[in-house]
């Protein structure tokens, strides 16, 4: 009998993910996750180590509205617009959260969050654009690792609101 923690050694994501995933009845997403020697912490590194455009990177990213943790998924080509994301939360105020707050948050390294299996609950909106691809790859809770999925999947699973926060190109 295989446990989660086991499948996370042979697959290469993060335990904790790993037990996430098996928990959502998504253990077969293990066998799909591939792991890098060298990080890949950013959405570029990732996209070149995968051999896919910039844009099938999935980053989550963990901002604070009204200080309380809110998790935006966006593809890697683009940035999220502070503001748009402020306006779609009804917040005052939306800061990028400082790294504690992240691994607190989420259980994760900041160039490892995935897009579930956090540690709390958090709001999550997920922009448009990253339904613009057939697959996406997302971190798998590591640095070193990452696994494909579909974008309307992986929001779904995320518990994501599909808004527009990207910010527009002048």
């Amino acid at each position: 009998m295989t446990t989660a923690a086991t499948d996370a050694e042979g697959s290469g994501a993060h335990p904790r993910f790993a037990e996430a995933l098996t928990e959502m009845g998504l253990a077969e997403v293990l066998g799909r996750v591939r792991r890098f020697p060298d990080e890949t912490r950013t959405a570029a590194e990732a996209a070149a180590a995968i051999g896919c455009e910039l844009s099938q990177i999935c980053k989550s990213l963990i901002f604070a509205a009204d200080s309380v943790p809110v998790l935006v998924l966006m593809d890697g080509a683009s940035r999220v617009d502070v503001e748009l994301v402020r306006q779609a939360l009804g917040a005052t105020e939306v800061t990028r959260a400082e790294a504690g707050v992240v691994r607190e948050t989420t259980g994760y390294a900041i160039g490892g969050v995935p897009p579930f299996g956090h540690r709390t609950r958090t709001r999550v909106l997920a922009d448009r654009g990253l339904l613009d691809h057939d697959v996406v790859w997302a971190a798998a809770g590591d640095p070193h690792a990452v696994f494909p999925m579909e974008p309307k999947s992986l929001v779904a699973h995320a518990g994501g609101t599909l808004v527009d926060v990207r910010e527009q190109q002048a």
